[in-house]
């Protein structure tokens, strides 16, 4: 087990290295001057402020600085927010983002395991098709759209009601958190549905069914030990990848919201080309996120010895 976590952790620094390097290189080849939104800038105030940034020296030069800075968890100064640390955003922001992100993602899990399992107990019956319809056009539909619709919809309801259900937009209490958290996590929950339902089905045939079956046991007892719980071994290894399309899935849906989070601040970032902002928030999120899928990657592994085997 030891040697299986070392290969795990060996990797996901690899590729933690790879998100910055790959960051650092395509915000220096990105066209336009960070410096740009400083209005009335003299040639020797533009001195300044490129020493200030490290502007001044070799890309190579940068890069190292860059690797070492980010080693010590120093992402640096934010070129349009005066004197605040890219750090101080991450710090302030980023546990707004995690708790949206948090009930998102259980909102998908739980949703995506139920609907999965009645689709596959219920198949080829009305209830199947209903839901089955609904996860395709989750799946299909941008959730910038479902955003923008539940917005509209809440709208008319608290209108039809007389008194706010729930708020349309903003934070700061439990009640803006579901519906943002919700339109986040439909198309988790429509994609964990569909492989739940193809788990389900694999296991309705297993010899193991069978066997549980001869010996008496009820419907039930059969559906919740041994359905269940061999097919809901799958969706445990789409929990690091669904946290990544969450987690990106969000910058818009805070941005639709009003939500302060991080990912509102990275897409002002990109609008203002802010290096230091774009490039500690991406390799923040890329280091959260590898951690995440590592972690998925060691429980599937206790789940399952057959993943430590493999090499």
């Amino acid at each position: 087990m030891s040697r299986f976590i070392f290969r795990r952790l060996l990797s996901g620094l690899v590729t933690i290295w790879f998100i910055a390097t790959a960051t650092f290189f395509a915000m220096h080849l990105v066209p336009g001057d960070p410096l740009a939104n400083e209005k009335a800038m003299s040639p020797e105030i533009r001195k300044n402020l490129e020493q200030r940034y490290g502007l001044d020296k070799p890309i190579a030069e940068q890069y190292v600085i860059y690797l070492g800075n980010m080693l010590r968890g120093d992402f640096g100064i934010s070129f349009t927010q005066k004197n605040r640390h890219v750090n101080d955003i991450i710090r302030e922001h980023f546990p707004v983002s995690a708790v949206l992100g948090i009930v998102a993602l259980m909102i998908a899990t739980v949703g995506g395991v139920v609907l999965g399992a009645i689709t596959a107990l219920w198949r080829d019956r009305w209830q199947d098709y209903s839901i089955m319809a609904v996860v395709i056009v989750a799946i299909s539909v941008p959730g910038f759209v479902f955003a923008a619709l539940s917005q509209w919809l809440l709208v008319q309801i608290n209108r039809n009601l007389g008194f706010s259900l729930l708020p349309v937009a903003g934070w700061g209490s439990l009640s803006h958190i579901w519906l943002p958290a919700t339109v986040l996590g439909l198309g988790t929950l429509a994609y964990m549905a569909r492989l739940m339902r193809s788990s389900m089905l694999e296991v309705v045939g297993a010899e193991f069914i069978q066997t549980a079956r001869s010996k008496g046991l009820s419907s039930w007892q059969i559906f919740y030990r041994h359905q269940l719980r061999n097919a809901v071994l799958p969706v445990l290894t789409v929990l690091g990848p669904s946290i990544a399309a969450i987690t990106t899935g969000g910058f818009v849906v805070e941005l639709i919201f009003a939500i302060p989070g991080l990912g509102r601040y990275f897409v002002q970032a990109v609008q203002e080309l802010d290096y230091t902002v774009i490039m500690g928030t991406t390799v923040f999120y890329g280091a959260f996120l590898v951690l995440m899928v590592m972690l998925v990657d060691i429980l599937y592994g206790l789940v399952d010895p057959r993943i430590r085997g493999q090499g």
